[in-house]
């Protein structure tokens, strides 16, 4: 499968998806410039794949996921992964972008599929665009992760595209 993994920090759920999913080629964006997700974790991630690198197999793309994903033609991925700021506004912009970038029968799937981080007092919009973006288009939730910290990972696909 092509895929995107949208909001990568040090590439750890990067190796996951190369150790399970087996992709046919991984393209990752993150935006790496903040103080927490900075310049220093690209180069992690550089280092850490620094083969599958220069092999093709991994794509390197910095810059915002709402500044990426409209570089790749309609129906590139057949998956996407998105993990990034969360909000709701972000989130809602991201999975209308990643409609049209993944393959008729794909899937977008994301984490924290919750309603925020109570310990950090960070509220999220996750919920509220996926649900909303599902009942818009006629996407449906295919699947839903069960972890006890509660920070869901889910994923979706329009109704009646298999």
């Amino acid at each position: 499968a092509m895929v995107a993994e949208i909001g990568v920090n040090r590439g750890d759920f990067s190796k996951r998806i190369i150790k399970y999913a087996e992709p046919k080629q991984l393209h990752l964006i993150d935006v790496w410039n903040s103080k927490r997700y900075h310049a220093g974790l690209m180069d992690h991630v550089q280092n850490k794949f620094r083969d599958e690198i220069a092999s093709d197999y991994i794509k390197i793309h910095r810059g915002y996921s709402t500044a990426m994903l409209p570089i790749f033609e309609d129906g590139f991925f057949d998956w996407v992964y998105v993990d990034t700021d969360h909000s709701y506004q972000t989130t809602k912009e991201e999975l209308e972008l990643a409609r049209n970038k993944v393959k008729k029968g794909g899937i977008i799937a994301g984490h924290d599929y919750t309603t925020g981080d109570w310990k950090l007092r960070v509220r999220y919009g996750v919920v509220e665009a996926v649900n909303e973006f599902c009942v818009k288009h006629n996407w449906e939730l295919i699947y839903m992760t069960v972890e006890t910290h509660r920070h869901l990972s889910y994923a979706i696909r329009e109704i009646g595209s298999t």
